[in-house]
């Protein structure tokens, strides 16, 4: 399985949280998109999924991957951030000090558990006899995912740093659930 991070954003740029609001893509996200989609040519994929919002949508597209092949789940959503939308880490930290999301969550939004869940969810389809698969997401999401994929609880995805638009393969060694490739530029 091939996981996509959606390209650049201004709240990518500055550390702002983006979770629910929908941040397009910048003139560089846009560009680094379509370079994705030169760099999976001549791969199959029998399936695609995406986060349905926008700049995962425009990753997509850019990529090569028309909506009309995608599969839209909720389930692939960025983290909610709840109150810490549009904040960046320090600007939170001046309220309350130390905090981390992977273990404090955001309040009115997510924790790592619920976060979690969702990623069980499309892990579980995605073992139930799909085959090939490319998942356009976002960073968070991404990183949980794959955490979960190799049986980590969620709160593990704070150890794989994921930059914008990059490239992560998810897969098997023998019966073992592993990750190939991780945040590939």
């Amino acid at each position: 399985m091939v996981l996509v991070r959606h390209g650049e954003t201004k709240w990518s740029i500055s550390g702002q949280h983006t979770g629910t609001t929908d941040i397009p893509l910048t003139e560089g996200g846009r560009a680094v998109a379509e370079q994705l989609g030169q760099r999976l040519q001549g791969r199959f994929f029998d399936l695609a999924l995406s986060s349905p919002l926008g700049r995962s949508l425009e990753t997509a597209r850019l990529a090569g991957f028309e909506r009309e092949v995608l599969q839209l789940t909720d389930d692939l959503r960025e983290w909610d951030y709840g109150e810490y939308e549009g904040l960046t880490t320090n600007q939170i930290r001046e309220g309350r000090p130390g905090w981390l999301l992977w273990r404090d969550g955001a309040p009115g939004g997510e924790n790592a558990a619920q976060v979690g869940a969702r990623a069980d969810r499309v892990i579980e389809s995605l073992r139930a006899g799909v085959g090939n698969a490319i998942v356009f997401s976002h960073g968070h999401m991404l990183r949980v995912l794959a955490a979960r994929w190799v049986d980590l609880p969620p709160e593990k995805g704070a150890v794989l740093g994921l930059e914008t638009a990059t490239l992560s393969v998810l897969g098997w060694e023998r019966e073992t659930a592993v990750i190939w490739t991780w945040n590939a530029a």
